[in-house]
């Protein structure tokens, strides 16, 4: 009975602490979409952060776009040339963009930089007490550091992911007019044709969802900070990690549920 216990023991520590983080950011995510819809209403704190994760990210964004865009095209080439399909070029590329590519890489992009940004400044500011200051003065955190995150994030992630879509179609233009002998009329002509509405919706949607992670990730990891430069370095990384991890779910589910059909 002991032995039994004893096999049983560790899997179930780890479930009962996967299920408490679960609840922890569950708490923390509701404490936060309450202070996002609840007055006072930093409107300078929330131009800020929407210039720091829209306006500074873009060049990130938008270079991984075009690359990505141009390396795709080039593949969809070699891949279609051994079933006589190199046609497909312009209509493949425009969907894997904007269906996927570009919100997801968009997402990625800036969750390295922004997620790993807002946990390093937030944990800063609770191992030095700042945070403790702000409550101290009757100013409520989560109003005044999260929520302008949260909405700048939801706010200019689906722009981002605009651009980042353009500039990655843009890639696979270069790449199949400049190397691959299509002509440019034809191309742009084809283009046009296979890009429908709901590939735009779906990848809007998912940006602003992704954007949502990227900010509560950073918050959660950053607010919850303790043991010093240790421990702002470790709510970094997991930050990070896990706004990766859920983008990639996130991704996941809403092309299955939402528009898989």
């Amino acid at each position: 009975m002991n032995a039994l216990v004893a096999f049983f023991a560790h899997p179930g520590r780890a479930t009962l602490a996967a299920l408490a983080s679960i609840g922890r950011v569950a708490l923390f995510t509701l404490r936060a979409l309450g202070a996002a819809v609840r007055p006072p209403y930093y409107f300078g704190r929330l131009l800020e952060q929407m210039l720091i994760i829209g306006w500074f990210s873009l060049p990130v964004v938008g270079l991984t776009a075009v690359f990505t865009g141009a390396a795709l095209a080039q593949q969809i080439f070699v891949g279609g040339s051994r079933f006589n399909a190199e046609s497909t070029v312009p209509a493949v590329t425009v969907i894997a963009i904007v269906r996927e590519l570009g919100p997801v890489l968009g997402g990625l992009m800036v969750a390295g930089r922004v997620s790993s940004a807002m946990a390093a400044e937030l944990g800063t500011m609770r191992v030095t007490e700042q945070i403790d200051a702000l409550t101290t003065l009757r100013t409520d955190p989560f109003q005044y550091l999260i929520a302008p995150r949260l909405v700048a994030a939801v706010l200019v992630l689906p722009l981002l992911v605009l651009v980042s879509n353009a500039l990655g179609v843009m890639g696979g233009f270069l790449i199949g007019t400049q190397r691959l002998g299509f002509n440019v009329t034809s191309y742009l002509a084809t283009t046009r044709q296979y890009l429908e509405w709901d590939d735009v919706s779906s990848s809007l949607v998912k940006a602003a969802v992704f954007g949502f992670i990227i900010a509560m990730m950073g918050c959660y990891h950053g607010f919850r900070s303790m043991g010093g430069a240790a421990g702002v370095g470790r709510s970094t990384t997991n930050a990070v990690v896990s706004a990766f991890v859920l983008i990639l779910l996130a991704n996941l589910i809403i092309t299955v549920l939402v528009f898989g059909t």
